[in-house]
């Protein structure tokens, strides 16, 4: 197999100097969100202090939004073909089996709990007034994926729904066979996913789910597992003061994990189903919950808004 090397400069945020990724890939067939395909990419990477300042601290800076190309690619290109959004594996592997009764049982929730939505690059610069009209108070947004990927749209949507109102995260898609946990937690922190105590700023959330590429737990055993998303964690908590959330399905960690994690960090369940069902070992509680994919990903907060601004204030 032959490579090449594609050259991207991470553009997309307001006023801030770029930064670039080297990406040597294969000349395989493209995965998409459906297929794995075989990787061969390197990296180098650089950050800045001035966009942790303006993304995590989350300034009321214009939304901005993505520029037209990336290095000669258009920028819905580079999206399709680098970015995996939040449920797209699971989705894949395990189906989604929302109907409109789910998502009626979602909107019932919400009288008791608070409903939510999340994004990826895939949904390009968000209409936030939009999904706040639709009772929509808060939102997590990619922000990155392994050590070789940063959401073009990530200012205009990390942006935009702080200015909109809502309380905002950032989540991170794991990569367990590229780099390691303490790297990625590294670069998300580095790269728009850190936090602050302003009481609008959610932990940022640790996408574990199906390998898009390869074999489900990434050549890892369940103990390789385990270290591998404590060293995201412990690597997170030492830089941000908070633990990161846990996004993933009881099927896959199951198959994956055999440690806990109830204690430090919070549970955000995928299940597209009328019920969260059985939860992954040792949580007897979640946080969140993701209970469909369609139209954009459906969340729902497991507590009235006064305990959303709770887990956005609180370290631990």
């Amino acid at each position: 197999m032959t490579k090449r090397q594609v050259v991207i400069k991470n553009h997309g945020l307001d006023g801030l100097p770029a930064t670039k990724t080297v990406l040597s890939e294969g000349n395989g067939k493209d995965s998409g969100m459906s297929a794995p395909r075989k990787r061969w990419w390197r990296f180098a990477t650089s950050a800045t202090a001035a966009s942790v300042a303006v993304l995590v601290l989350g300034a009321l800076a214009p939304a901005g939004a993505a520029p037209a190309t990336v290095d000669g690619m258009p920028v819905d290109d580079y999206v399709a073909r680098y970015d995996h959004p939040m449920g797209s594996q699971i989705a894949r592997v395990e189906g989604d089996h929302s109907t409109a009764e789910t998502q009626a049982a979602g909107d019932t929730a919400a009288a008791a709990t608070v409903e939510g939505i999340d994004v990826s690059g895939h949904q390009g610069n968000v209409d936030w007034a939009n999904y706040w009209g639709q009772g929509k108070r808060f939102a997590y947004v990619k922000a990155t994926e392994g050590t070789y990927y940063t959401n073009p749209y990530f200012a205009q949507q990390y942006n935009g729904s702080y200015n909109i109102g809502m309380i905002r995260g950032a989540y991170h898609f794991a990569t367990p066979d590229t780099a390691s946990g303490a790297a990625q937690a590294n670069y998300f922190v580095d790269h728009g996913g850190g936090w602050s105590a302003d009481g609008k700023t959610l932990p940022g959330a640790l996408d574990m789910e199906y390998n898009p590429y390869g074999p489900t737990c990434y050549g890892l055993s369940k103990s390789g597992m385990t270290a591998w998303i404590k060293d995201f964690s412990d690597t997170y908590h030492a830089r941000t003061g908070r633990y990161p959330v846990i996004y993933t399905s009881t099927s896959w960690w199951n198959q994956c994990v055999d440690g806990a994690f109830a204690a430090t960090n919070p549970l955000w369940i995928a299940r597209y189903a009328s019920t969260v069902g059985t939860l992954p070992y040792n949580w007897g509680f979640h946080t969140f919950w993701q209970y469909s994919s369609s139209p954009i990903d459906q969340n729902t907060f497991n507590g009235a808004y006064d305990r959303l601004q709770v887990l956005a204030t609180s370290k631990g």
